[in-house]
């Protein structure tokens, strides 16, 4: 289209995206320099706080978001919840725009929509989801080889991280919850993009409709993680704590000690199970 752009984030690429096509050209900036373009367009985030990459402010900035939670914070917003993937409404701009799909592009866009949509288990999978996947597997992306990266290439620390965090797994009926420390962040040796996906072992199992996930952070606070299989709308509950993203996957934070976030997010998500017939009814 005869455009360049320069690709900045705060955070450094994870270990299982690095083989990704054009990965080596992201700029990892603590902020984005005064030469950069005006115009900065904004994918996934409900604030410029939360790209965490000062000198955007000022910018003409362009907002393109999926989920539910998202605000209209730019000069121009762009919002479909019912997109299974902000890299679904890509591919429909570059489609729309005559635009051609490489295989490198398309294999970047199917890696998004796999992932977003938790490996097509979300709320929200249909048939137009598969279509979307076939397309981009028709200009090129090889579906083996990106799950081969994605899904079996943890590296160890991770799987210690697993095992800690399995080993503090707690139940209370259709309630499931796990929590990892900063000191056994550090005893693993696991960064904090090898906590992505852990929240899900919890998930997993039998009986369980929704299932979190706190890490401590530096300042004291937790990151948490929050699951649903569907019943209960978990973004709603994010949301209260200043967090968001989709009914069945979302995220917030809160302060610390440990126990009390627990109480404050436990209390709130026992009260939606009831309100879907899914109250706990028993601990395990």
């Amino acid at each position: 289209m005869g455009k360049r752009a320069r690709v900045i984030m705060r955070d450094p690429v994870p270990l299982i995206y690095s083989p990704l096509p054009y990965a080596g050209v992201i700029e990892h900036l603590d902020n984005v320099p005064p030469e950069a373009p005006e115009a900065a367009i904004v994918l996934e985030c409900d604030s410029v706080q939360r790209t965490r990459l000062p000198g955007l402010e000022g910018r003409f900035l362009i907002n393109i978001d999926h989920h539910s939670s998202a605000r209209e914070f730019g000069n121009v917003n762009w919002i479909d919840s019912s997109a299974c993937a902000v890299a679904e409404m890509v591919f429909r701009l570059a489609r729309a725009a005559g635009a051609r799909v490489t295989p490198e592009m398309a294999t970047c866009l199917y890696t998004a929509v796999l992932t977003d949509t938790g490996s097509f288990c979300f709320a929200g999978t249909d048939a137009h989801t598969f279509e979307l996947a076939v397309e981009l597997v028709r200009c090129g992306a090889n579906p083996v080889d990106i799950a081969q990266h994605v899904y079996f290439s943890n590296p160890t620390s991770k799987m210690r991280l697993l095992g800690a965090a399995l080993s503090n797994l707690h139940r209370e009926g259709t309630l499931a919850y796990m929590h990892l420390s900063l000191d056994e962040m550090e005893l693993s040796g696991g960064l904090e993009e090898d906590c992505e996906g852990i929240v899900n072992y919890a998930l997993g199992i039998e009986g369980v409709e929704v299932a979190l996930f706190f890490r401590e952070l530096t300042d004291g606070r937790y990151r948490v993680s929050l699951r649903s299989k569907g019943q209960v709308n978990v973004a709603l509950v994010a949301e209260q704590f200043g967090g968001g993203g989709h009914s069945c996957a979302s995220g917030c934070a809160t302060s610390g000690p440990l126990s009390a976030s627990l109480e404050l997010i436990l209390a709130r998500l026992r009260n939606a199970c009831v309100t879907h017939g899914r109250g706990p009814e028993a601990t395990a």
